[in-house]
């Protein structure tokens, strides 16, 4: 059977039916990957290739934006920490599991996280009775290394052979307390990256659950570190249904960028295990200089990141998610394609055979690439002569980069697995130990043994070229004339793949919302009809409410509405939507005062919101709850206030007009129908009620309501004229203006400046509310919202009446409120 001719893409479809991610796949590839044309990269298990757009747009990002150090409060430092926040759950998404479930401890990378479980795991020593540190022999040396310090502990290690974790029937537990049993910890990865086998899953719950050897023979509580970082890079990794204590990953063997960036993914019922001995700086919520004195912060993040985090770097990350979602659409995809360049690589050349008819690879896989379920997208393999005889892997590494094909070659970090499939015993290690062979140098053989094996491996941007070119310069360069190919043994090949494809294909992950959210709530039959109010205490006094306001997106203008429903998060349509910056971060007006300039309109009999702003067309959204938008975006995870919520992206228009208006890119979001938000408790001045029913939220910062009184506001506004730092540019602060510099939803009239400061409840019409409290406008109310610039005032002057000139940021005149059933 003549090579050349097989050697085709039609060979390919009939060993695999999936390639690519579209048409118009090579068009991709050649616009972000222009620096490989000419190069065959096949060494993606080391370090896979970022795509251009990623660097791109990520130096755009930090040229743009300033970003200071999160630990510092400033603006800069703030939009550091809401960024590194989202990208933190960006992470825990991309693996299907929640903050509820997950934390992220950012390092330097998967050696690192994976040193910083050895250092903190409470390991106890062997006469206590001892914990076990367990692992697969086929584990990357980074694994094997927690080894050397658990000996010094006095630590019992216990290698497991593959072939060792099997199913065995479990004991019947015993009625003992967990915190007197010894703690265990088995390590195994889900690839490997010598052949890029992958072991099932569901072994963490075996072996947490002591049905799998070696837990179900040493009693004790047993966690297990996942080894994900070989098979994340083209593998989905779904947490739900395998939730690990400990997973470390690499970051640049899933984007290519950035590199010396990882993370610890830690379960929650793991992370209060984990002690630490060193502490950095802002890890410590306190701690004495004089004496031992140090208390740990409470976020299991915060405590494990010692110093300041590489946030530049972690920024990037969020630009690595855009990218390899818009060219790739997701891991599962990435898995598809991969593995069908590994097992089209795989067919060939283990039917490739020489003049003679002998072989020409000895192959190192368990199984024969039958499906992406139990095989990576590596392979591992020596080339043999025509007497059988290995062909050292320097040798073929030199002369692949001759033809400008990049491999991997040596034992790749993991000594076991190369034992296991090379036959190499522990004595031979020594031995060729003394013969002046050590890792990672070039002596491929000893005595005619191979010390090591040559490793390809495939990223989401291979090409079946790149196929073609590697098995090409075999044939050119190993093979003894006339190439053939073995036709049976290709026969079966196809046919395995029939079958494989036929009966074991794989559905992709579907990222599933927390159930815990959704709560059934009752609209409430009311308006704001009547202009007169009063509250409780009120004898005499009149009260008048003058003007009603929302803020149908968040930090942008307000809208003044003359009669209004209310729904149970408040005003109808009062801040449901809000602008998102391009790292998904919440964008308002103490970073981006502009906003004030945009104008929405909610026109409800024609189901539309509109956005008008000067100087830009007016465009219109639909005003729905449930619509979901066409533009096939996902349900999107972002924050307020510190509580996550659940929107839905509104399409490119919308995110083309804002990105156009304020110059630089940003989406417009919604909260998503389904998603409840429910109001943290507040202190009133009558006192917390623990009978009050739940009261939920929309995308406001504390509460349902805010409400000033137009008195307040007056007093104010004479302070700074009277003040002489009264100028020009504060001329324009008259009533009017400063109000809408608090963002009311209520404007109120009568009675005295600041009477509101003793209310408890308030009545308009025939609701009730109760007042909560001061709200905390912070620096916002320092935007002219006519202008959208920057002021002092009326921040500085009611500061200081506030406070006698002490404190410059304490709560504003304004008022939360929430009604009362």
């Amino acid at each position: 059977m003549d090579f050349q001719q097989l050697c085709n893409f039609t060979t390919f479809q009939e060993l695999w039916s999936h390639y690519g991610y579209g048409e118009n796949f090579p068009d991709v590839i050649e616009q972000e990957f222009s620096r490989i044309k000419g190069i065959t990269y096949l060494d993606h298990a080391a370090a896979t290739l970022f795509p251009e757009s990623l660097v791109r747009d990520h130096c755009r990002d930090i040229s743009s934006n300033v970003y200071g150090n999160p630990h510092s409060h400033s603006p800069s430092s703030m939009l550091t920490h809401d960024t590194i926040d989202r990208v933190r759950y960006r992470v825990l998404q991309h693996f299907n599991t929640t903050p509820e479930e997950y934390s992220v401890i950012f390092t330097s990378g998967c050696t690192a996280a994976l040193k910083l479980v050895a250092e903190s795991f409470p390991w106890r020593p062997e006469s206590d009775p001892g914990s076990l540190f367990c692992y697969l022999t086929d584990s990357h040396t980074s694994v094997v290394g927690i080894r050397g310090l658990t000996s010094s502990l006095g630590v019992t290690a216990l290698p497991v052979l593959p072939l060792q974790l099997e199913n065995k029937p479990r004991c019947e537990p015993k009625d003992e307390d967990d915190t007197s049993q010894s703690p265990h910890l088995f390590c195994y990865p889900a690839q490997s990256n010598f052949s890029g086998r992958k072991y099932p899953l569901s072994h963490v719950r075996g072996i947490q659950t002591r049905s799998l050897y070696p837990a179900c023979d040493h009693p004790g509580r047993w966690f297990v570190l996942l080894d994900a970082a070989s098979f994340v890079s083209c593998s989905p990794l779904n947490l739900r249904d395998c939730p690990a204590d400990f997973i470390p990953i690499s970051f640049y063997k899933i984007f290519g960028f950035p590199t010396g960036l990882g993370a610890l993914l830690v379960h929650k019922n793991a992370a209060g295990i984990l002690k630490k001995t060193y502490f950095g700086g802002g890890t410590a919520a306190a701690y004495l200089a004089k004496e031992d004195y140090y208390v740990q912060a409470e976020n299991i993040s915060e405590r494990f990141e010692d110093g300041t985090v590489n946030f530049l770097d972690i920024i990037a990350l969020n630009h690595g998610f855009e990218a390899l979602h818009r060219i790739t659409g997701s891991m599962h995809n990435i898995q598809q394609h991969t593995f069908g360049l590994a097992r089209y690589t795989y067919s060939l050349l283990s039917s490739l055979r020489h003049g003679n008819g002998k072989p020409v690879a000895q192959i190192y896989a368990e199984g024969q690439f039958e499906s992406p379920i139990t095989q990576g997208a590596i392979l591992n393999f020596n080339l043999l002569d025509p007497n059988g005889q290995i062909i050292g892997f320097s040798q073929v590494d030199r002369i692949a980069c001759l033809y400008n094909i990049h491999v991997r070659t040596g034992c790749f970090c993991n000594t076991g697995a190369c034992q296991y499939f090379l036959g190499i015993s522990d004595e031979q290690v020594k031995r060729n130990l003394q013969a002046g062979h050590v890792c990672g140098d070039s002596i491929d053989l000893v005595e005619g043994q191979p010390t090591g094996s040559v490793r390809v491996s495939f990223g989401y941007m291979s090409t079946f070229e790149d196929c073609q070119n590697f098995l090409q310069f075999v044939c050119e360069c190993f093979v003894e004339k006339p190439v053939t190919l073995d036709p049976e043994r290709l026969h079966e090949l196809k046919a395995a793949s029939a079958t494989s494809q036929s009966s074991k294909e794989i559905p992709p992950l579907k990222q599933t919302n927390r159930e815990e959210n959704k709560v059934a709530v009752k609209p409430i039959e009311a308006s704001l009809k009547g202009f007169v109010l009063r509250h409780l205490s009120s004898k005499e006094t009149a009260y008048t409410l003058t003007n009603i306001y929302i803020y149908p997106i968040k930090s942008c203008g307000a809208f003044e509405v003359h009669d209004w429903l209310l729904s149970p998060q408040g005003l109808q349509y009062d801040r449901c939507w809000m602008v998102v910056n391009g790292n998904g971060v919440c964008m308002s007006q103490k970073r981006e005062p502009r906003l004030c300039l945009i104008h929405p309109q909610v026109l409800i009999p024609s189901n539309r919101l509109l956005l008008q702003a000067s100087g830009m067309d007016t465009i219109s959204i639909p005003l729905e709850k449930d619509i979901q938008c066409h533009t096939g975006y996902q349900v999107c995870h972002n924050k307020v206030c510190g509580d996550r919520v659940e929107t839905v992206d509104c399409g490119e228009e919308a995110a083309s007009w804002l990105s156009a208006f304020l110059g630089q890119p940003c989406r417009l979001i919604r909260q998503k129908a389904d998603f409840t938000r429910e109001m943290k408790k507040k202190r009133s001045s009558g006192g917390i009620d623990p009978t009050a029913a739940s009261v939920f939220l929309s995308l406001v910062n504390e509460a349902q309501y805010l409400m000033i009184n137009r008195a307040s506001v007056e007093l104010i506004r004479n302070l700074i004229s009277n003040l002489h730092i009264y100028t020009v540019s504060h001329q324009h602060l008259d009533t009017q203006n400063v109000i809408s510099r608090f963002r009311a939803n209520l404007v109120i009239a009568g009675g005295e400046p600041f009477e509101e400061d003793n209310w408890s409840h308030l009545i308009i019409g025939s609701t009730q509310f109760t007042v909560l409290g001061k709200c905390g406008r912070c620096q916002m109310v320092g935007v002219d919202q006519e202008t959208g610039t920057k002021t002092k005032e009326p921040l500085m002057s009611l500061s200081n009446y506030r406070n006698g000139k002490v404190c410059l940021n304490e709560s504003s005149k304004c008022f939360i409120l929430c009604p009362h059933h």
